[in-house]
C-alpha cells in the first residue's frame, strides 16, 4: 500500500477549483490529442496492453473526457466499456467476471467508464451488498490489480470529482435539455441526498486502493477545459513509454521506408509508362 495522499474531501473545501489558463485550449487539447495518438500507435505496433479507468461523480465530464481522448484514434485499437448494472448473467457470477471478458486484447488500449470500483462506491452507499462484501473488495481489487499489471497490461485510474453546487447546476441542465434527458435519470437525483456517504467511499477508496503500484489520479472537474487537458495530460504521463517507443522507431524508420516507397513508386511511374 502507497503512502495515503489523496483526498476528496480536502479538494471539495477549495473555494475554486483550476481553470484552464491557456490562451488556446483547444490547440493545447489538440496536441495531446496527437501524443495520445502516438501512445496507441506505440502499443498497437508493439501489441502491448493498456487500461484506462474512469470514475466520478454523476455529471463529472466522464463522457466528454473521453470522447476528447479517443477522438483522434483509430477505432481498431481502442475500445470504450460504459459500465451500468449488471445483466442477470453477470449477476449470477463473481463481480469482477464482466471486467475480466473485456479486457484488452495485444494491441488494444480499453477505457472503462466507471468500472469495479462500484463494487466499494455505489454499491456500498446505496446498501446493495451487505458491509463485509465491499469492505472485503479492496484487497480483491488490488490483488486484481497487481494481477492484470504482472502479466504486462498497464493501468491509469483517474477519478473526477465535481462540486456539490456544479453537480446540481449540470443536472439541471440536463433535465431542461431534451436531448440530455437520457443521461439522467430520478435515481441519479435521490443519489444527492447521499453525498458524504458517497465523499466518505471515495475517500476510503483512496486509502486501500491508491498503491504504489497502480496509483489513483484526482481531478478537480468544475471546469471542462481544464478536467479534458489533465485528463489527457495524465493518461499520456501514464503511458508515455509507448509514445517514446512510437517516436524512435518512426525516427529510425522514416529514411528506410520513404526510400522503399520512392523505389517503389518509381517502378509503379515505369509500368504506367508501359502501358
Amino acid at each position: 500500500m502507497g503512502k495515503h495522499r489523496l483526498s476528496l474531501r480536502k479538494l471539495l473545501r477549495q473555494n475554486e477549483f483550476p481553470k484552464e489558463d491557456s490562451k488556446d485550449p483547444d490547440e493545447v487539447l489538440k496536441k495531446l490529442q496527437i501524443q495520445m495518438l502516438r501512445v496507441q500507435q506505440g502499443i498497437w505496433h508493439s501489441r502491448q496492453r493498456a487500461v484506462l479507468l474512469l470514475e466520478g461523480f454523476d455529471a463529472a465530464g466522464k463522457g466528454g473526457a473521453i470522447r476528447r481522448m479517443v477522438e483522434m484514434l483509430d477505432p481498431r485499437g481502442v475500445r470504450v466499456v460504459p459500465i451500468g448494472p449488471p445483466t442477470p448473467e453477470e449477476q449470477g457470477r463473481h463481480y469482477l467476471y464482466r471486467f475480466w471478458k473485456r479486457l484488452p486484447l495485444p494491441g488494444e488500449i480499453v477505457i472503462f467508464d466507471r468500472s469495479w470500483y462500484g463494487r466499494v462506491l455505489v454499491e456500498r452507499v446505496e446498501k446493495l451488498v451487505p458491509r463485509e462484501r465491499w469492505t472485503q473488495a479492496y484487497e480483491e481489487i488490488n490483488r486484481t490489480e497487481k494481477m492484470l499489471l504482472d502479466d504486462g497490461i498497464d493501468l491509469v485510474k483517474i477519478f473526477l470529482a465535481i462540486s456539490r453546487g456544479e453537480q446540481l447546476k449540470r443536472l439541471e441542465a440536463r433535465v431542461r435539455d431534451p436531448y440530455k434527458q437520457w443521461k439522467i435519470t430520478p435515481a441519479d437525483i435521490e443519489a444527492g441526498s447521499r453525498w458524504d456517504g458517497y465523499v466518505e467511499a471515495v475517500d476510503d477508496m483512496f486509502r486501500e486502493t491508491d498503491t504504489q503500484a497502480a496509483p489513483w489520479n484526482l481531478v478537480a472537474a468544475d471546469h471542462k477545459h481544464y478536467t479534458r487537458r489533465r485528463v489527457l495530460e495524465i493518461a499520456d504521463s501514464g503511458l508515455r513509454q509507448h509514445r517514446k517507443w512510437m517516436e524512435k522507431k518512426a525516427q529510425r524508420l522514416e529514411t528506410r521506408e520513404m526510400e522503399k516507397s520512392l523505389r517503389l513508386l518509381e517502378a509503379e511511374k515505369k509500368n504506367n509508362k508501359g502501358n
